[in-house]
This record gives structure tokens, sequence and C-alpha cells, in this order.
């Protein structure tokens, strides 16, 4: 009996173990923002962080859906919120909050680097270790938060934004930048994905650009339909692969 004794507390100790989630608050300047953090709470250590960056909507349920996979991988997940506590626009209010932002990356900029100083500085968090990941509109933002010349490992876009507004800017990218693409999205233009690669490319960015053969935009988001002729649907195969490879971009920087 003795002997079966200590795997009877290991089994009840993974047992009692638990993905924590709750809405975390702070500020970007003056502004009140209200984030979600999740994390595991048998991990007694600091651990790698990861930053989300949501879509146009706001702080979703899919960013959370995010943040609690990637918390159960082990790392300190940070959803930030770049509008600020209480705005989660719908359509077509959401394409005009995002607008304020993609066209002022300065403003942008501020809104995500202050989430990150959030994560950096969270007990639970291995501050060398951090790197981000966000969804269209967030996907957008993350190659921003990189051409900032934030100290992140790596930062994964999700049928992103690519357009290159300041392609200079790209000699401040210190971060592995992997884009996640529909190849048939029709909402990112031919043009922006050239202008993407060649700004990485000039400024010899370490990066990789994966484009999914049938893939729209939205191609994670199942609340998105499946009906590729409305521009923007979920896809399934495109999901899980994409996913994977954000697992292996983490699991390569952030070890």
């Amino acid at each position: 009996m003795k002997a079966l004794l200590p795997a009877f507390f290991a089994v009840v100790s993974t047992l009692s173990a638990a993905i924590v989630e709750k809405p975390l608050e702070y500020k970007a300047g003056d502004v009140l923002c209200e984030g979600w953090q999740a994390y595991d709470d048998a991990m007694p250590s600091k651990r790698p962080g990861v930053l989300i960056i949501h879509q146009w909507t706001g702080v979703s349920d899919h960013e959370k859906e995010a943040a609690r996979k990637l918390a159960s991988l082990g790392y300190n997940v940070l959803v930030a919120d770049i509008y600020g506590k209480g705005i989660r626009p719908q359509p077509p209010a959401a394409g005009k909050e995002a607008g304020k932002y993609k066209g002022d990356r300065p403003l942008l900029r501020s809104r995500v680097n202050a989430a990150l100083d959030v994560l950096s500085h969270d007990a639970r968090t291995d501050a060398s270790k951090i790197a981000a990941t966000g969804y269209c509109f967030g996907g957008t933002t993350v190659v921003e938060l990189a051409r900032s010349g934030a100290k992140v490992k790596g930062v994964v876009s999700f049928h992103g934004g690519l357009d290159s507004p300041t392609p200079a800017d790209g000699k401040n990218i210190q971060a592995k930048v992997l884009a996640l693409h529909g190849a048939d999205d029709p909402y990112v233009p031919a043009k922006d994905v050239a202008a993407f690669e060649a700004e990485m490319q000039t400024n010899n960015v370490n990066y990789q650009l994966i484009q999914y053969p049938g893939a729209v935009h939205s191609f994670t988001d199942v609340g998105a339909g499946t009906d590729n002729s409305k521009g923007a649907a979920y896809n399934a195969a495109a999901d899980q692969q994409s996913f994977a490879e954000a697992k292996k971009l983490l699991a390569a920087t952030l070890k």
C-alpha cells in the first residue's frame, strides 16, 4: 500500500492542476484596457510568455480559446486589448475602429507595447522569452510590434494584413516572423504580400511566409462560416496546419 501512495498523490496533484482564465485590467497611457490572461496554476516557476492580439471586434472568445490552448502548453498568456475596456465593436463599426489604428501605426505600436510591458512584468513570465501572435487585425499588429523594435523572440501573424507602410522599419525587427496567410484572401492584395516580403528580405529579417491554398480571410475562426465567396471563412485544414506551425515557432524561439 505504501508503495502506491506516491503515485496516488501524483495523480491527485495532476487532477488539481487547472488553467486559470481571467480578465486583466491595465493602463495604456491614460486608457484603461481589459485583456484576458490564461496560465497553468500547477507550474511553480516562471515560464515563457505569449501575447495574443485580437481581431477587429476586440477581445473575443476566439482569442480566449487560443489563450487556453497555449496556456495548456505551458505558456503564460495575455490577450492584449488594443481598443480599451468596453470597446468591442461589431461590423461595420469594427472596420472603423480597426482603421483608426491601421491609419496611425505609432498609436497601434504604443498600445501593443503597453500590453507587452504588462506581460513582461507578470510574476509568472520569463521576460527573456516572449513571443506574440495575432489574428486578422492582430496579425497586422504583431508585425508592427516587431517593427517597433520590441524585444520579442518571435511573432506569428494569422491571416493578418501584410502591407508595408514604412519599409525602413524592418531594420528594427529582432524577432523571427511567421506569416500564415490564406492564398485566396481577397482582403490582402498581392501587392501587399510582395511589399511584406520585400521589406523582410531587404532588412535581412528571419521570416517565413506560408500560404494555404483554398483558404481566405479568417480561416482560423469557426464563427466566420464556410462560404469562401464572402471573403472570410473557416478552413479546418488551414486552421490545424497553421496552429501546428505556430507551435513549432514558439517551441523553437522560447525553448
